[in-house]
C-alpha cells in the first residue's frame, strides 16, 4: 500500500514539474512571438506565474515527502508570486505603454481602445 502511495505522489510531483516547465516555456515563446506589448504582457505574467507556482508546489510536496520538511519559504514564495506578479506588473506596464501612445495590435487593422474610451468618458 505504501508503494502505491509513493508512486502516486511521485507522479503528482512529476506532473507539477512538467506542467510548470511547459507554462514557463510557453511564456517564453509568447514573449518572443506575440506582436505587441499587451499580448506579450499577458504571456509574460499569466503563463510564467502558473509555471513558477507549479514548480514550487512540486518542490514543496517533494521536500515534505522525502525529508519531512514543511518549507515556509516555499509557501510564502507561492503566495507572493500569485498575488503580485500578474496584477501589479501587468497593470503598471500596460498603463505605461498606453500612456506613451502604444496602440493595441489588431489582425484586421481595426483597433478599438476601450481604455481610451473609458478615460474620455470619465473626463
Amino acid at each position: 500500500m505504501s508503494e502505491t502511495i509513493d508512486l502516486v505522489r511521485d507522479i503528482i510531483i512529476i506532473l507539477l514539474l512538467l506542467s510548470g516547465t511547459f507554462f514557463i516555456l510557453s511564456a517564453s515563446i509568447g514573449v518572443i512571438r506575440f506582436p505587441d506589448v499587451y499580448t506579450r504582457l499577458h504571456a509574460a505574467t499569466k503563463a510564467s506565474t502558473l509555471g513558477i507556482s507549479g514548480i514550487m508546489i512540486g518542490a514543496f510536496i517533494f521536500l515534505y515527502a522525502e525529508k519531512g520538511i514543511i518549507s515556509g519559504k516555499l509557501i510564502l514564495g507561492i503566495i507572493f508570486i500569485l498575488l503580485t506578479a500578474p496584477p501589479l506588473s501587468a497593470h503598471m506596464i500596460g498603463r505605461a505603454a498606453h500612456s506613451s501612445g502604444i496602440k493595441p495590435w489588431a489582425a484586421d487593422g481595426k483597433t478599438r481602445d476601450a481604455y481610451a474610451d473609458s478615460i474620455e468618458k470619465n473626463k
